[in-house]
């Protein structure tokens, strides 16, 4: 299953110590950095993603919905706050959303909606491990030893739910 990942733009890089740097020199500079973060990643990992900013009133370079080095950046509308819009496209796309946003009432939402939430540190620090994994490698070594064998109990008792087992396999796609 194809994930769709949402991203709370100013919410990233609000939480970001690198990206919130370039944010206070120019909040384009802020943004173009998200994108070309974003950019890198897609190329590991070919997942749709869609970036949403607050856009009420202000004219920007990319449009209202603008594509850019394969990531799409979708800006809100008069009237409407881009936490309005992230709600709504999680609705939209339901369990194959994951949403990254470290504002509460956003994750809250999305997750009632049936998509997966992640917040904004950790979905940074997903996106730093899987660049360094692509430049290092997997890094996984084969046992040899085969089999191993063991008491240790396994079984129903010790089994996420089904909702949360979803949930961590998307997670672990990213």
């Amino acid at each position: 299953m194809a994930i769709h990942i949402i991203i709370d733009g100013y919410n990233l890089i609000r939480q970001s110590s690198d990206l919130a740097r370039l944010d206070r020199q120019d909040l384009q500079l802020g943004r173009e950095a998200l994108v070309d973060l974003l950019a890198a990643y897609k190329k590991i990992k070919p997942h749709k993603i869609t970036v949403v900013f607050d856009g009420a009133g202000q004219p920007s370079l990319y449009g209202s919905r603008e594509r850019a080095k394969g990531i799409t950046i979708r800006y809100s509308q008069g009237g409407e706050s881009a936490d309005d819009l992230i709600r709504r496209m999680a609705r939209k796309e339901k369990t194959k959303a994951l949403v990254v946003s470290s504002d509460r009432e956003v994750m809250a939402a999305a997750e009632s909606a049936g998509a997966t939430v992640m917040d904004s540190p950790s979905f940074e620090e997903k996106v730093a491990m899987a660049s360094y994994l692509a430049i290092k490698g997997d890094g996984e070594t084969v046992d040899s030893r085969g089999w191993v064998p063991t008491t240790r109990k396994k079984g129903p008792s010790r089994r996420l739910s089904k909702r949360k087992r979803k949930e961590k396999a998307r997670i672990g796609k990213l």
